[in-house]
């Protein structure tokens, strides 16, 4: 796959803190899912979550939304301890959105219905919603697409609408758990693209996990490895693929993504 990100971090870029995760620790009765883990999100930056099945990287994203709760830990956005807000009060005042690795719509209505029932919640004005909804429909080439039952839709075509439906409220953070599974090639390259231009052209600072790590890295500004609910290691792709502690715990040492 050829990197489709055609920059990294820049000097110029600015290193503002957006969010922050600071010494989360969670348990599952006695399993240990996360320990005393910290990363920052900055604005503009899109970051990828590395790592084998169980490390906790769905875990994360949940304890940013606000569905889990940390044993320990404080979440930061702007500066400001979110720990205790629910998850409605963090999407509408915080301005996240948020892409699951399965589901995210309504099986039995089409493409456009989907669209109307959540902007109906997140979008006041009616006059608002119309423009929104179109301008996604279009800015996703779904025309073809509006009249179509979600279930009957291909899982690219799933994939773009959920994306549609996370953007309905424009977020400045958006999640991505697991975006590239069980796509196709085109369509993996297609679904890069559309981050990539979420991040130059609406300034969304971006959080995604995923197995293809390949696919990761080739639209990331900065990734990082997990291993029992640790940060290991963070870096940009070409540096992070050298990190010996990334190596032993993820990436082996034979592991090329150019």
């Amino acid at each position: 796959m050829a990197i489709i990100k055609k920059f990294r971090i820049k000097k110029f870029k600015q290193h503002e803190e957006l969010l922050k995760l600071e010494k989360i620790s969670v348990f599952f009765g006695k399993r240990k899912i996360l320990e005393n883990l910290s990363f920052r999100l900055n604005k503009g930056e899109i970051l990828g979550l590395l790592g084998p099945n169980g490390v906790g990287k769905s875990t994360i994203f949940n304890i940013i939304i606000g569905l889990i709760k940390p044993n320990f830990g404080s979440v930061f956005i702007n500066s400001k301890n979110v720990t205790n807000d629910p998850i409605f009060y963090r999407t509408r005042n915080y301005k996240i959105g948020y892409v699951p690795q399965h589901g995210g719509y309504f099986h039995d209505l089409t493409l456009k219905e989907n669209l109307k029932a959540i902007s109906e919640i997140v979008i006041k004005d009616k006059k608002l919603r119309d423009e929104r909804i179109n301008l996604l429909i279009s800015k996703f080439e779904l025309e073809s697409l509006q009249n179509i039952k979600a279930d009957h839709l291909s899982g690219g075509q799933k994939k773009r609408l959920v994306i549609c439906l996370a953007l309905l409220s424009n977020p400045k953070i958006l999640l991505l758990d697991e975006p590239f599974a069980a796509l196709d090639i085109m369509t993996i390259k297609n679904l890069q693209q559309i981050i990539v231009d979420l991040q130059t052209h609406n300034n969304i600072s971006i959080i995604l996990c995923d197995h293809q790590a390949r696919d990761l890295l080739s639209c990331v500004d900065l990734a990082i490895v997990l291993s029992n609910g640790k940060v290991i290691a963070k870096d940009t792709p070409n540096n992070l693929i050298k990190n010996i502690d990334a190596q032993n715990a993820y990436f082996g040492d034979s592991f090329k993504f150019n």
